[in-house]
């Protein structure tokens, strides 16, 4: 097989552009023999939102160690419920339901957390484990990236 060296099929690169439009994916790559296609886009809404901050409780008023501080950001690193896909994070199955979680709600290994939207399928994330819902870490309907933290469980 022979490749023309007077160009790439452009088609094969709009056809790439528009399975990036329509997934939110941030690039896609295809291999054909030799030749071999990247398309990316800048993650414009993906890099640039912040993922929100958990909200706790403020403390009594007593005055705490600098060092008290430390252990809680471990805690969340480590109970974090982290995104096992990229795509749509939505926090209820249509938007006028009620939400699968909130924060201080009790749920089970196995319960559904949220719903990832990803290349039009609805992917339900359950829980990896019991425990007590502490944070929701991102927006309904935010695009979120793989390995990104969701909920932390307690």
């Amino acid at each position: 097989m022979s490749i023309k060296k007077t160009g790439v099929d452009q088609q094969l690169i709009r056809d790439l552009a528009g399975i990036l439009n329509d997934t939110n994916l941030t690039e896609i790559e295809v291999e054909l023999g030799d030749l071999k296609v990247r398309v990316s886009r800048q993650a414009q809404t993906v890099h640039a939102v912040a993922a929100p901050q958990p909200v706790y409780a403020p403390a009594p008023a007593q005055a705490a160690a600098p060092a008290a501080s430390a252990p809680a950001t471990a805690d969340i690193s480590k109970n974090a419920v982290p995104s096992p896909m990229v795509g749509t994070a939505y926090l209820a199955p249509s938007p006028d339901a009620k939400p699968f979680i909130e924060v201080g709600q009790k749920v089970k290994e196995g319960q559904t957390l949220l719903i990832i939207e990803a290349m039009k399928t609805m992917n339900q994330i359950p829980s990896p484990r019991s425990g007590t819902v502490t944070a929701i870490l991102f927006e309904d309907a935010q695009p979120v990236e793989y390995g990104m933290p969701l909920v932390v469980i307690e």
